[in-house]
């Protein structure tokens, strides 16, 4: 039987977040933080609009999902990200104490993957989950920004 809440389950969701982010002109990463099979906390970047360099999707989420629970750990939680998290995210995530981080597309350049960024040892990492659709909409995003200028 199909489990309705399977990893491409919740990265639909992250996506959603990331087509907001293209809608207000924010590179499209989006997140959602779910622990026993619901999302509680959902965000995207947040860069140009709060003039901040680390308002990343998964900084936000963080901090909604710490707001929602009441403390600072995620060790219950899942994080789904359309991009791989780059060393500044993973080391958030690292002091959170996330339990998962589930990813699409890789990032081949700066994501804590080729970055060598530690992780919280009893952290799960996953990724490639629908990475064509979540690559794709990063390409579209860059592709129009290198037209317009």
């Amino acid at each position: 039987m199909l489990d309705p809440y399977d990893d491409a389950h919740f990265m639909r969701k992250a996506l959603q977040e990331a087509e907001m982010a293209y809608e207000k002109n924010e590179v499209p990463i989006g997140a959602v933080i779910v622990v026993a099979d619901r999302v509680i906390a959902r965000a995207h970047n947040l860069t140009e609009l709060l003039n901040d360099v680390t308002a990343h999707a998964e900084m936000q989420a963080i901090t909604a999902a710490s707001n929602f629970l009441g403390g600072k750990y995620l060790n219950e939680c899942t994080l789904y990200v359309t991009l791989e998290p780059c060393q500044m995210c993973a080391g958030a995530l690292y002091w959170s104490q996330i339990k998962k981080i589930v990813y699409g597309a890789v990032d081949p350049k700066r994501g804590c993957g080729i970055m060598g960024t530690k992780l919280h040892p009893k952290t799960e990492i996953v990724g490639g989950v629908l990475d064509e659709e979540c690559g794709e909409i990063l390409k579209r995003f860059f592709i129009e920004k290198r037209n317009l200028n």
